[in-house]
C-alpha cells in the first residue's frame, strides 16, 4: 500500500515536469509564430493548450484522491498541496503562451510586431523558455540553490519589459495605437509567464525546506549566475 502511495506521489511530480516542458515548448513556438506571422504554428499552440489543461485536471483529481484516502502529514502533505499550486502556475503559463499565439491569429496575415521590436520580443521569448526549462529542472532535482537563482534571472525579463515601454514612449514611435496596445499586452504576457516560472521554483523551495523562499533569501546569498545568452541579466 505504501509503495503504491509513494508511486502516486512520484507520478504527480512527473506530471508537473511534463506540464513544464509542454508550456516551455509552447512559449517558444508562440514566439516564433508571432514574429513570423505563422498562422499554422499559432493554431498548434492554441490547440495544444488543451493537453496542459487535461494534465492539470488529472493531477488535481489524483492529488485530491490522495488527500482523501491517505490523509498525508508533514512532508507528504507539503508535496500534495504544493503540487496543486505548481500545477496552477504551469496551467496559467500555458494560457499566456496561448495568448501570444492568439495575438498572431488576430493580426494575421499582418505581422503584429514591428520589425524594430523583433529582437526584443525574440529575446523575451527565448528567456521565458529558458526560465521554464530551469523550473522543470528544479522540480526534478529539488535543488534549492538553483531554485533561488530564478528570481535573479527574472530581472533580465523585467529589463526587457522596460525596454518595450521605452520604445512605446519614444516620440519617434510611428506604428499607431493598435500596435502599441498589442506590444503592451505581449510584454505583459512574457513578464507574467516569467513570474509563474519563478513561482514554481519558489514552491519547490517551500516543498524541500518548509520555509518560504523570500524568508530564506534574507539569509542565503548564493553564487548567482544569470541565464546564459541574456545581456544585462
Amino acid at each position: 500500500m505504501r509503495d503504491a502511495y509513494h508511486e502516486e506521489l512520484d507520478s504527480i511530480g512527473d506530471s508537473l515536469v511534463e506540464m513544464a516542458r509542454l508550456v516551455g515548448s509552447a512559449i517558444g513556438r508562440a514566439t516564433a509564430a508571432i514574429l513570423d506571422s505563422d498562422l499554422k504554428l499559432a493554431e498548434s499552440v492554441i490547440e495544444g493548450d488543451q493537453k496542459v489543461d487535461d494534465l492539470q485536471h488529472d493531477l488535481e483529481a489524483r492529488a485530491i484522491a490522495l488527500l482523501a484516502r491517505q490523509q498525508p502529514v508533514a512532508t507528504d502533505l507539503r508535496i500534495v498541496v504544493t503540487s496543486l499550486r505548481m500545477s496552477a502556475d504551469l496551467e496559467r503559463s500555458g494560457d499566456l503562451a496561448q495568448h501570444v499565439a492568439k495575438l498572431t491569429r488576430l493580426r494575421y496575415p499582418e505581422r503584429a510586431i514591428p520589425q524594430d521590436l523583433h529582437a526584443t520580443i525574440l529575446e523575451m521569448g527565448q528567456l521565458a523558455q529558458r526560465l521554464m526549462a530551469k523550473a522543470a529542472e528544479v522540480i526534478i532535482t529539488k535543488d534549492v540553490d538553483l531554485a533561488m537563482q530564478l528570481e535573479q534571472d527574472d530581472d533580465a525579463m523585467d529589463l526587457l519589459h522596460r525596454t518595450l515601454f521605452q520604445h512605446l514612449m519614444d516620440e519617434r514611435w510611428k506604428h499607431g495605437i493598435e500596435t502599441a496596445v498589442d506590444v503592451t499586452l505581449l510584454g505583459r504576457y512574457y513578464e507574467r509567464y516569467a513570474d509563474h516560472a519563478v513561482a514554481v521554483a519558489k514552491r519547490v523551495v517551500y516543498l524541500v525546506t518548509g520555509e518560504y523562499a523570500d524568508e530564506l533569501q534574507q539569509d542565503i546569498q548564493p553564487d548567482i549566475q544569470p541565464v546564459s545568452g541574456v545581456e544585462g541579466a
